[in-house]
């Protein structure tokens, strides 16, 4: 029960393109028909670190197709994943993130809603064409788009119609939404939510570079230096050695070091005038 009490739903909220046009009343529909709490997270207002930690918690993440949904890789196990999508813009043909919740030790429900009422749709065609704007467009192109009730497949992502069709706003309409999260939540497997060990794994280190200088015809000094990788702040690790590999170019054999730090100067064995193969991680 306590466990119950202590779970929540995520919404990602967005404030100027791909509006939830009734996000008041689907956080309701959420609260009331899940009996929990359901809280807002947004991009413009919040850092990605405290979104990450909020939805590292969430029962569930609602969001809009969109960028943003790159965050359910720090869902917990168990957790269910809804993707809202537009009027004409068809679930099956646009999968990353479906695809990325079957990824082996994900362990993530995914649930996909379509809009098929082309009423509960804001256009906009004026916006500029990055944004979904047709505007550029001749007008026989213009009414072909407007009229059509399914985006062909296509090309990512530059395409006219999809970019017109993905920044519409959207109002979603609760009974079809709960009718297919309630089939949904039928068949999600039966997974004790718990909060799992990190399995997730340092990125590449960032902005690797050498610097050399000579000191004697026989003698050289060699830099190397880069940034922690992107992810690993949100990891929680006691300790973090990073490995240097060094090999004197058409030589079969290597120099390693296991180092501390996010730079060091390297002097044994460096020669002057000879080109190094260098590799950090």
């Amino acid at each position: 029960d306590k466990e119950k009490k202590d779970e929540y739903i995520v919404v990602f909220s967005r404030s100027t393109t791909r509006l939830i046009l009734n996000e008041a009343e689907l956080i309701l529909a959420l609260a009331q028909e899940f009996q929990m709490r359901v809280v807002t997270v947004s991009l413009e207002e919040q850092s990605f670190s405290s979104i990450i930690q909020v939805i590292s918690g969430a029962f569930m993440l609602v969001s809009m197709h969109g960028a943003q949904l790159i965050t359910s890789l720090f869902l917990p196990r168990a957790a269910t994943v809804v993707e809202l999508f537009p009027f004409a813009v068809n679930p099956e043909q646009y999968t990353p993130y479906k695809t990325l919740t079957s990824l082996p030790g994900m362990e993530l429900h995914y649930v996909s809603w379509r809009n098929i009422r082309e009423e509960n749709t804001v256009i906009h065609p004026q916006r500029p064409w990055e944004q979904g704007g047709i505007a550029h467009l001749e007008k026989e192109e213009q009414e072909r788009i407007m009229a059509s009730k399914d985006v062909p497949r296509h090309l990512c992502c530059r395409n006219p119609e999809w970019l017109f069709r993905i920044y519409q706003d959207t109002l979603v309409d609760i009974p079809s939404f709960l009718g297919v999260l309630r089939e949904a939540m039928k068949t999600k497997p039966n997974l004790k939510k718990v909060k799992t060990a990190s399995t997730v794994h340092p990125g590449r280190v960032r902005e690797a570079c050498c610097q050399t200088s000579i000191q004697t015809p026989n003698e050289a000094k060699l830099t190397v230096s880069w940034q922690i990788p992107w992810n690993l702040k949100y990891l929680k690790v006691r300790e973090v050695k990073y490995e240097v590999w060094i090999q004197e170019q058409g030589e079969n054999t290597y120099m390693p070091y296991i180092l501390p730090q996010l730079n060091y100067t390297f002097s044994d064995n460096i020669k002057p005038f000879t080109t190094y193969l260098v590799w950090v991680r």
